[in-house]
């Protein structure tokens, strides 16, 4: 048996913008229409026709304004038992990605292998038949991806209880909401022992319980042995249940990589923020006379340069500048905001050897370490600043220098201040804190009894 689950090679997705047709090729219809206007045209057509021959659906998709590529050279392996997920922005290919994978449309070009059996659950609203209540839908899709009467009789039981809604399984699902829906989608699709899960979205509906059921299963699914292709928006899912990613962009995979650094890298993106930025021109670097800054970056234990940060690791934040003017007592800062802007903490450098000391003519680097365990996963923008204390002047403020992603773990093992909750967690930090849960020994019954009279 092949280690090869999935393999796309040279994928590509061609759809036609609007209803007109246009391409040197005349149809049919058309040639008949001309023809009644003139005799002669239908064999102008014909001839032209036969001389010319076929032209390439990917040719035509070529020369015409009206067609519009969603995938275009798209290649990667998957191997059995790799859990991968796929990501990027609205409009990006995703979708029609896994539409082609899932033999639900068919590719312009390219070709798809798939060895095994594979179950999709795509948006809301493929797959079921309205009209069929929601234990026929069930064995319509067993039988579907090939399971025996047998087989769907086993697991229905099990497949009922995880979707939650029992109480309306005899009902049609044309009647059921969106959520009732995909509980019972993703309910079959994840216990009918497929070779290859295919998810899109499914954390986007449901509540957060029923989200922590959906992780939790497909973690299930990955400990047999299976493959599972996610697709979400969820950057901590992906980052959590998936060893790899696809970043998908304009119909092509940008990235390929370690899941913790392609959601990251794609987090960043989407802020336009780097690990590192630099200022090479004095003068237009921010600042005044007295400092102006040279650089900030982000970096990990080893000092390189990083834009993903694994929590459980420490993170420092490094800033070099230069002194132009002396006799000033200089205090560097950061500050630190989440994804909607709130500024979470700041802090600054208030070591004493040069709390209260003027600094001289020098290039500086101040670095400020934060720990491990502190922060909670998501991706951070900093600024960076520098001020005098008396009086009160700030030489430079830059408010968006630079950005990282903090990726969490799903290792139970691993002390990562999860255990084993696969929900989210509220708050802006997460640190590690020391409990300590004592018991006191309950009084015992004899002493609880009156002493008997006798």
């Amino acid at each position: 048996m092949s280690d090869t689950a999935v393999r796309v090679q040279g994928l590509g997705k061609c759809y036609t913008i609007g209803t007109s047709r246009e391409s040197s090729q005349p149809m049919l219809r058309e040639v008949l229409a001309d023809a009644l206007i003139s005799p002669l045209a239908i064999l102008r057509r014909l001839a032209h026709r036969l001389r010319s021959g076929p032209v390439p659906r990917a040719a035509v998709a070529e020369k015409s304004p009206r067609h519009f590529w969603a995938l275009r050279e798209v290649s990667f392996d998957v191997a059995r038992g790799e859990v991968v997920g796929i990501i990027g922005p609205n409009g990006a290919g995703k979708s029609t990605l896994l539409k082609i994978l899932s033999r639900i449309t068919e590719p312009t070009e390219g070709r798809v292998e798939i060895h095994g059996r594979v179950a999709s659950l795509l948006e809301v609203g493929t797959g079921f038949h309205p009209e069929l209540t929601g234990r026929e839908n069930i064995f319509l899709s067993g039988t579907l991806l090939g399971m025996r009467k047998a087989d769907i009789h086993r697991k229905l039981h099990e497949i009922i209880d995880f979707s939650g809604i029992e109480r309306f399984i005899d009902t049609p699902v044309k009647h059921y909401s969106s959520g009732m829906y995909v509980r019972l989608a993703f309910a079959v699709a994840a216990h009918l022992d497929p070779d290859v899960l295919i998810v899109d979205e499914v954390l986007a509906v449901g509540d957060v319980a029923f989200q922590r059921k959906c992780l939790a299963k497909m973690e299930d699914v990955h400990r047999r042995g299976r493959t599972i292709l996610f697709v979400s928006h969820n950057m901590p899912a992906v980052t959590r249940l998936c060893q790899r990613a696809l970043l998908v962009s304009e119909g092509r995979v940008q990235r390929d990589g370690p899941a913790s650094q392609v959601a990251g890298a794609y987090l960043l993106a989407s802020i336009n923020r780097a690990a590192e930025r630099s200022w090479p021109y004095p003068a237009t670097a921010p600042g005044n006379h007295v400092a102006r800054l040279r650089m900030v970056r982000v970096k990990n234990d080893s000092g390189v340069t990083t834009e993903t940060v694994d929590r459980r690791r420490r993170v420092g934040i490094e800033m070099v500048y230069d002194v132009l003017s002396p006799g000033h007592v200089l205090i560097p800062y950061y500050e630190f905001f989440d994804e909607s802007g709130l500024c979470i903490f700041a802090t600054r450098d208030l070591a004493p050897e040069w709390r209260a000391r003027p600094r001289p003519l020098a290039t500086f680097t101040s670095t400020a370490w934060i720990p491990e365990h502190f922060l909670t996963e998501g991706s951070l923008q900093v600024g960076a600043g520098l001020y005098s204390a008396d009086p009160y002047v700030v030489h430079f403020h830059h408010r968006e220098s630079v950005a990282f992603h903090v990726a969490d773990s799903h290792d139970t093992k691993s002390n990562a201040a999860r255990g084993d909750w696969d929900g989210p967690l509220p708050g802006v930090v997460r640190p590690l804190l020391a409990w300590i849960t004592e018991s006191e020994s309950a009084p015992s019954l004899v002493s609880l009894t009156r002493p008997s009279d006798g």
